[in-house]
């Protein structure tokens, strides 16, 4: 062994490179299909195949990664599936983008030559999230890598919409849904973001006909009024009891709309008169079906206008908005107009408006899925979830599901498989045609022949599938479902999701559901809720607000593995965000800085060991000293802390019990308590020190790989010189033997280092230099501690920097002026006489109070400025008022200097 084998400064970048290669040349985390051994499986939540790795994955795949490494080094046959989702509405919109800057329209390039070009698109950039999440280090199954449209999982796709359409679970109606303009399309409820705006609104005045009144009706969106079938009242209400029946004028369009009666008005809201929308309102649309109602659509699918329309026809719906009010206000036919704050759904894909929207769209009947959902949840307590909290959620969400709108009106994804026979229709698609549902077109043929005869013409549905409908398989269809594959039989259920809160209603609602509708099992025996990553003013991370940090710059200056031990050491809690410090202005993280420092720490720790192996042979017969049965006592404990933390899904505090145990207990204490021995003339001593210090580090590196792999990998391959065929990914992890734990001995040393402690804070506040060498008194009445001390006297002596240690009952009456601090009934006294000049450090102190002084009072007095505090953004307030806080505290801790010095002058 020699240092030789380690460059004298790591590396990250040429070591991170060089392992992901290896590990994926090697195929060393492909998954045995079958085995003997217990498996542990995780599907990786899919990112859209346009996406590109911000911090949410980064933070996402890393705790996956360091869970997963965790579990194959404990010995389980462990699968962590890749793959990315189609994204069907992200995909078409730059397919449409690129025609449109080529004055092409969709419709005349024609599907399959779409298709065509969305597959071609697919092959050139749609790489560039997996390349990316190959830099994270991922030990996925590259060999098993899925994609939502890939053949196999397309035939799961359809077997799963025939099964539940012929189960009674799918079905086909005219209703109202979300409709994205931009993207023409439906949305579900649930990719409908709902946002308080500020808007206005409208009283509009509606004749009675045969009348000199006139009803006032408000709404947000006049432009809907195009649409009005009828004006509602509340049957119980007086004012209106004798129009019932009778009918109003609806402006504008000149047609006469009845006046009804119905429970649903709420008589103290307004004028208590409510326009009646059914083609564009939901609860209009009930209003209409109890009242037999007309639905008239005045949308065109890109929101325009349309034939309905009358005048306003052609004319964008914001644009007639406001030419509507200005026709009303020419007739005297607007009676107000109201400021009015109030909440407007958003298409979250589409960014704009949603309109409630009448169209033919296929459906999923919620309610017996949910019921085995909820059933499973409440009976069998499955999916676990972690943080618990969730589990309410979850639960509450499965409540209240409607039935899932799961057609698009897109082109790009799993088309519909139902054929209409348009034969039946002229020809055309039309709300009466009748359609059969098949797994192909072939089948789909007899089917509709043996209904409607021999002479018939089919057309395929053009519209697709919700791509949620194609993840809510991703579990079991990835693994080769409907077929029972030795992967499905392997693999299924799988272990363990790891994803974040806003995704349980998207995602794993709809997996559970369709996952036990399919094969009678829950998907994963637990759910893992992560938090978000926010950023250096907590704010959560947005593409609106422009805040996103991207962690392929930290990756490029700092390092794969400082950014991943960053991520998962800042954890303080299952579930609870984390903030990201940044500096956007040099685009450096103090955090992530600090997590390659400990990787550096860890780096030349291992170059001193090998540096101090001359002559050393690997012997079991050795006779331990006291400090090395405390750090391989120390080292037992933190392994068995270490499992139990990961077992429990504690990520934070385990990579923070390993930084303590790295950083603080064999690089800080043993390495610096050991060195006299490598260096001495004790052959046996020497030795065991060596030995202790390898068999220490060698554990440390399969301890910290799963956080870490890419440094660990490269030191143990230095280390023990092994061969390109193993790995340390694959050797077993340390479990912790209870038995050679000494809890007596660890406190001891405890006590000792907490001694030493404050004995480098005395040095550092009388301002001793490092090489100064000075004199310590540990005072203690109690014998125990004295016994503790003297027999650690040298260990103080040497990590204290002391020339001598006296421990002692009563400290000597005559040393002169000292420093002194308390370590539980220790007093550990520094004289000073001699050793510094106190006026000196005095004035020193008083000259530094004296510089923060003008600075607080600057930023009190801008604090104090109420002009200030309403024009400053609240981030640099927020900023002003940590400058502050950190500003008194410096003082805080200097004012008490002082006053120590001055309290121990009194001894003189």
């Amino acid at each position: 062994m020699s240092a030789d084998f380690l460059a004298k400064q790591y590396n990250p970048f040429d070591t991170e490179l060089k392992w992901q290669q290896k590990w994926e040349e090697r195929g060393i985390f492909r998954a045995e299909a079958p085995t003997d051994r217990s498996s542990f499986t995780v599907m990786i939540p899919p990112p859209n195949v346009t996406g590109s790795l911000h911090m949410g994955h980064a933070f996402e795949e890393t705790i996956i990664d360091t869970l997963v490494r965790f579990k194959r080094m404990k010995g389980y046959n462990t699968l962590w599936l890749p793959g990315t989702d189609h994204a069907s509405i992200a995909v078409q919109t730059i397919l449409e983008k690129q025609l449109k800057a080529e004055k092409i329209k969709k419709e005349e390039l024609g599907r399959e030559k779409f298709l065509a070009r969305a597959w071609q698109w697919k092959a050139e950039s749609g790489g560039t999230i997996v390349s990316q999440l190959r830099k994270l280090g991922v030990s996925v199954d590259w060999s098993r890598e899925r994609f939502t449209l890939d053949e196999g999982l397309s035939a799961a796709v359809i077997e799963a919409f025939v099964r539940l359409y012929e189960d009674g679970l799918i079905y086909r109606g005219e209703y109202l849904v979300n409709w994205c303009p931009a993207s023409q399309s439906a949305v579900s409820d649930l990719e409908v973001d709902n946002q308080e705006v500020k808007g206005h609104l409208w009283h509009l005045r509606y004749p009675v006909i045969d009348s000199e009144e006139y009803l006032v009706v408000a709404t947000t969106r006049p432009e809907t009024m195009l649409g009005d079938t009828a004006v509602a009242v509340n049957p119980e209400d007086e004012r209106y009891r004798h129009l019932i029946g009778r009918s109003v004028l609806l402006p504008l369009m000149n047609r006469p709309i009845p006046i009804v009666a119905d429970e649903y008005v709420d008589r103290s809201f307004g004028s208590g008169c409510v326009k009646i929308t059914p083609a564009h309102d939901h609860n209009d649309f009930e209003v209409g079906k109890r009242h037999n109602l007309p639905l008239i659509n005045i949308l065109n699918r890109d929101g325009s206008i349309n034939e309905n329309g009358g005048e306003f026809v052609g004319q964008d719906r914001f644009v007639a908005r406001k030419n509507i009010i200005h026709r009303l206000e020419e007739q005297g036919l607007l009676e107000k107009i109201e400021d009015y704050s109030h909440t407007v759904p958003y298409s979250e894909r589409g960014k704009v408006p949603v309109e409630p929207f009448l169209s033919a769209q296929w459906f999923v009947k919620i309610s017996p899925l949910a019921e085995s959902a909820l059933e499973q949840f409440d009976r069998c307590q499955s999916p676990r979830f972690i943080p618990d909290r969730w589990g309410k959620v979850y639960r509450d969400w499965l409540v209240k599901l409607k039935d899932w709108c799961i057609s698009r009106q897109l082109w790009w994804g799993h088309q519909i498989p139902a054929w209409f026979v348009i034969s039946q229709t002229e020809g055309v698609i039309q709300k009466d045609t009748p359609f059969v549902v098949a797994r192909n077109e072939e089948e789909a043929l007899v089917k509709a022949k043996a209904e409607y005869g021999e002479d018939i013409e089919l057309m395929q549905d053009p519209d697709v599938l919700d791509t949620w409908f194609s993840s809510g398989l991703w579990c079991f269809s990835t693994l080769g479902w409907p077929q029972n594959t030795i992967d499905l039989q392997t693999f299924y259920p799988t272990s363990v999701l790891v994803t974040g809160f806003d995704i349980i209603f998207f995602w794993v609602a709809r997996m559970t559901m369709m996952s036990y509708y399919f094969t009678k099992q829950m998907p994963f025996e637990t759910v893992y809720i992560h938090g978000l990553v926010r950023d250096e003013n907590n704010q959560k991370m947005s593409k609106s607000k422009n805040n996103g940090i991207d962690p392929l710059i930290l990756i490029e200056k700092y390092g794969t593995d400082a950014l991943r031990f960053m991520l998962i050491k800042e954890v303080i809690g299952a579930g609870q965000d984390i903030r990201m410090d940044y500096n956007r202005k040099t685009q450096e993280s103090a955090t992530v800085e600090a997590a390659r420092n400990f990787a550096n720490k860890l780096w030349n720790a291992s170059r001193f060991v090998l540096m101090n192996l001359s002559g050393w042979q690997k012997n079991n017969d050795i006779q331990l000293e006291k400090t090395d049965r405390w750090i391989l006592s120390r080292f037992q404990q933190t392994a068995l802390t270490v499992n139990r933390l990961l077992d429990d899904f504690c990520f934070g505090e385990a990579a923070r019990t390993l930084y303590d145990f790295i950083w603080g207990d064999y690089c800080d204490y043993y390495i610096e308590l050991v060195k006299p021995r490598l260096t001495g003339t004790e052959e046996g001593s020497r030795q065991t020190a060596q030995s202790v210090l390898v068999k220490v580090l060698d554990g440390i590196l399969h301890l910290l790989h799963p956080f870490m792999p890419h440094i660990t990998e490269e030191i143990w391959h230095g280390l023990w010189q092994k061969d390109e065929d193993q790995f340390l990914a694959l050797q077993s992890y340390p479990q912790g033997i209870i038995e050679t734990i000494d809890e007596t001995l660890e406190a001891e040393f405890r006590l000792t280092f907490e001694v030493i402690r404050v004995m480098r804070n005395l040095r550092a506040e009388a301002e001793i230099k490092p090489a100064q060498k000075v004199k310590f008194y540990l005072q203690s009445e109690n014998e125990r501690e004295r016994q503790i001390m003297t027999a650690n006297k040298s260990a103080i002596e040497l990590l204290g920097k002391a020339e001598n240690v006296e421990v002692v009952s009563i400290v000597p009456p005559d040393i002169g002026q000292t420093m002194t601090g308390i370590v539980e009934t220790i007093q550990v006294v520094l004289p000073l006489t001699g050793v510094i000049d106190l006026a000196q450090v005095r004035a020193k102190i008083e000259r530094s109070l004296k510089k923060l002084e003008p600075l607080v009072n600057s930023i009190v007095n801008r604090l104090q400025n109420e002009s200030y505090l309403q024009k400053a953004p609240p981030e640099k307030i927020e900023a002003d008022r940590a400058e502050l806080a950190e500003y008194r505290y410096q003082i805080k801790l200097l004012e008490e200097r002082l006053q120590s010095l001055a309290d121990d002058g009194k001894n003189e």
